[in-house]
């Protein structure tokens, strides 16, 4: 026998010696080599981490409602600390963008903040709301925010004061119905310190009925029109970051309780 065939042999011998371990092995602990592993109990908070991924990066789009047994991990996520550990630091790249801007002595260089979940929070809403699980209900938010009780974001209200303070005019610009919300929504930014601002903007009768992004769009090019620069726009929709107008730069601040289309 030639040795290149005692070669062979010895390989085929110790490949089929291992094939048949790894079957004992594989029946020992009861698993197949080709068959999908059940879930393990914990990987509920793992989904529902990479569903929220998912909606930051706006890969799931036009969802309504977070998904029943994500209850848990969004409540812990909203209230354990990391919701304002996120939000802490992207307001530290926008901080970090705006230093090296130079603001010009005309007065219009200009920012754009959203208000719902931007400047002021609405989680005490949507805690009874089961933190998104529950349908959105537009009568029910709307009594809330004619309360006007959401508590300012910290980082950004200590944002849109540094905006204030380094020259920029800052624009407000909320979906939030202007006839029947700005009153207490006026009066609930000043109360949590928001003054100083160049206009709070309301979706007024002409844009009734249209989306987000076609009412934001035409907003942002109305103060293009009137000789602002638009410096950075900043909001925890897409919605508020999509279409025309949009200005040198975006900033997304994490939302995963509602989507605005």
């Amino acid at each position: 026998m030639g040795q290149n065939m005692i070669i062979v042999m010895v390989n085929w011998v110790r490949e089929t010696f291992i094939f048949f371990i790894l079957a004992i092995f594989s029946k020992a602990i009861g698993t197949n080599a080709y068959s999908r592993r059940s879930a393990p109990a914990d990987s509920v908070p793992n989904e529902c981490l990479s569903w929220r991924m998912a909606v930051e990066t706006n890969n799931v789009r036009g969802w309504r409602t977070v998904p029943t047994h994500c209850l848990g991990y969004i409540e812990t996520y909203m209230i354990g600390g990391q919701y304002e550990q996120d939000v802490n630091y992207i307001v530290e790249q926008i901080e970090s963008y705006v230093r090296d801007l130079v603001v010009g002595g005309d007065g219009m260089d200009a920012w754009i903040l959203d208000v719902d979940d931007t400047c002021i929070s609405n989680i005490f809403y949507y805690k009874g709301k089961k933190y998104g699980c529950d349908p959105y209900d537009p009568s029910a938010f709307k009594a809330w925010a004619m309360k006007g009780g959401c508590p300012a974001i910290p980082a950004v209200l200590g944002l849109f004061t540094k905006l204030i303070d380094s020259g920029f005019k800052v624009f407000l610009l909320t979906g939030r119905d202007e006839e029947t919300l700005a009153p207490s929504t006026i009066a609930n930014l000043h109360n949590q310190g928001f003054v100083g601002y160049e206009r709070v903007i309301f979706r007024t009768q002409p844009f009734k009925g249209k989306s987000a992004v076609v009412f934001k769009s035409e907003i942002r090019k109305q103060l293009m029109e009137e000789g602002y620069r638009i410096w950075g726009n900043v909001g925890d929709q897409w919605t508020d970051l999509q279409g025309e107008c949009l200005g040198n730069r975006t900033f997304k601040l994490p939302n995963p309780m509602y989507c605005v289309p």
